[in-house]
């Protein structure tokens, strides 16, 4: 067996700094072109945007009404009403997923402000704090929530990373309040 290495089809990432953005070795963190400042987005991980995950449950009932049509033409009228409670099982179950699929949180560290914003929903949470004051550690333990605290507020950011890129995340978080 022999592996043969190609170059890949998928198109570069579209960021305009990305040869700073790997020189300063950000992993998390997009200096902002006009400020100077750094943003992290950290997004969910979905597959379907809402569009999508519509589009896809559109071709479900089709699919679903049309089999129960079949049935109903056959004589067995009882699979319409099974068919009913099953596209409304699956519709509500969507859109519980579609309206958590924008979640995120973005930390913006602008001059000496570092403002966290969390989506969550239809809900938006904001906090700021100033820099100088903010601590930056581990809520519980290894793998958990990043806290931030300062000025007696607290926030727990990074529930859309990996566990194990937490850490990460909070050295990075650290590094750019110290600079």
């Amino acid at each position: 067996m022999t592996a043969t290495f190609v170059p890949s089809p998928w198109p570069q990432p579209a960021y305009p700094n990305a040869a700073a953005r790997h020189e300063a070795g950000w992993r998390f963190a997009r200096e902002l072109a006009l400020d100077g400042g750094l943003n992290f987005d950290l997004r969910r991980n979905v597959s379907l945007t809402p569009r999508q995950l519509l589009l896809a449950y559109g071709l479900v009932c089709a699919l679903s009404l049309a089999v129960a049509a079949g049935f109903w033409w056959q004589g067995v009228r009882v699979v319409g009403l099974f068919t009913g409670l099953e596209l409304l099982a699956v519709g509500l179950a969507m859109v519980v997923v579609a309206r958590h699929a924008t979640d995120r949180e973005s930390i913006t560290l602008l001059g000496r402000e570092l403002a966290v914003e969390q989506f969550v929903g239809p809900t938006v949470e904001r906090i700021a704090f100033r820099a100088e004051w903010v601590r930056v550690e581990p809520a519980a333990g290894v793998g958990s929530l990043v806290e931030l605290s300062g000025q007696g507020r607290s926030v727990r950011v990074g529930r859309h990373v990996r566990p194990e890129l937490r850490a990460a995340l909070a050295d990075e978080l650290r590094r750019a309040l110290r600079s």
